[in-house]
């Protein structure tokens, strides 16, 4: 065979042996562009001060002496600061021991999901809620079922005793406040779910995800109160919202012990970094400064929905950093709008609604000033 000839008759490229359910999907993407105002993914606006940043350089490069090690694989310390803040922020004291972590609570979810879930077995949620959920499932290879939240996005206690006794699944997905609609759960709520979930044979891992819970109004408790009675219960949490280490990817739960030793045993072996540790020990301590922005972003928020609310528009209720907001017959014709004039939100959400996060004063000024021009408020 010639030179031209065996150019011309290259052999096929293998195929790739992709799993079906994966085939023609996209990755995780929201949008990340360069525009002034970032309000689309739920960030702290606020970064670490020049102090928390200091504390957390020297913590990384104490630790960076130290890399030639394998970091702590039980990180004990760093589960006992965590269990401290959650007695501050809560009231809830709980063992270091009910403390799990890893890279963002997207992964503490994967665990959750590599424990209790898996082929023959079902995860059950109520739309719309964070659009990960099923993409855990299907990586776990776990049956997926929504079933539907009001009109006002709560969850319906009877509904959801209906879904849990007709699916008999072995995970429950709360989200509380939720993403995208920021809407809260009442506790009655939550303990029906409980109830349900104890009632299906071989048990059923109950998660109410609180990756928003700081920023949740007075009066609104956290589903952690109701750990000690509930040991299928796992909260779930983030460093990433209110302590603005959105960067650090650190998540946690706190859960029963025998929950949590389930999590031990799917874990990759020596997951979470010393680095990771050392930057999210160094930000805990220094919670109070964090959490004193919380706070403002709460303000900023009511000031929001007040305002949105007065120039006609439907708001749901909020006990988030974001708010959902519409209707719009055109949703992506205003975000496209907000983008042109240097402002980022979220097209996320039920159709005709779209979802922006509470930034700095100034970037919230900006986002108004935007929304006037282009839906002409």
């Amino acid at each position: 065979m010639t030179p031209q000839e065996a150019a011309t008759h290259r052999p096929a490229r293998p195929a790739l042996p992709v799993r079906p359910e994966l085939a023609g999907s996209a990755p995780y993407g929201a949008p990340q562009l360069a525009v002034p105002n970032l309000l689309n993914v739920n960030e702290n606006p606020y970064p670490p001060s020049p102090q928390v940043v200091a504390d957390i350089a020297a913590a990384v490069a104490h630790a960076a002496a130290g890399l030639n090690r394998y970091p702590d694989r039980e990180f004990l310390d760093l589960r006992g600061d965590l269990a401290d803040y959650l007695a501050v922020e809560s009231g809830v004291r709980v063992a270091p021991e009910q403390v799990w972590a890893a890279n963002g609570s997207n992964e503490v979810m994967l665990h959750v999901l590599q424990a209790f879930g898996g082929p023959g077995r079902t995860a059950v949620s109520f739309a719309p809620t964070y659009s990960m959920y099923p993409e855990y499932a299907r990586d776990t290879h776990t049956r997926w079922v929504a079933g539907r939240r009001t009109e006002d996005f709560h969850v319906d206690p009877d509904e959801a005793r209906f879904l849990i006794a007709r699916e008999q699944p072995s995970v429950v997905l709360l989200t509380s406040p939720n993403n995208p609609t920021g809407t809260a759960l009442d506790l009655g709520t939550v303990r029906a779910v409980l109830d349900a979930a104890a009632q299906v044979p071989g048990g059923c891992v109950v998660v109410v995800d609180e990756a928003y819970a700081e920023f949740r109004r007075a009066g609104v408790d956290s589903a952690l109160t109701l750990l000690a009675d509930h040991p299928h219960l796992a909260v779930s949490r983030t460093m990433s919202k209110a302590f603005g280490l959105a960067g650090a990817r650190v998540g946690y739960l706190a859960a029963s012990r025998e929950l949590v030793d389930a999590l031990r045993v799917v874990r990759l072996p020596y997951h979470l970094s010393a680095v990771t540790q050392a930057v999210a020990r160094a930000a805990l301590a220094h919670r109070d400064e964090l959490m004193a922005q919380v706070g403002s972003l709460r303000d900023e928020r009511d000031a929001l929905v007040v305002w949105l609310r007065e120039r006609g528009l439907t708001v749901a209720e909020s006990d988030a950093n974001f708010v959902l907001f519409g209707l719009f017959e055109d949703r992506h014709a205003v975000w496209q709008g907000l983008l042109d004039r240097g402002v980022l939100i979220r097209e996320v959400g039920p159709e005709g609604w779209l979802r922006v996060s509470v930034g700095t004063p100034q970037e919230t000024a900006a986002f108004r000033a935007a929304l006037q021009e282009v839906v002409g408020l």
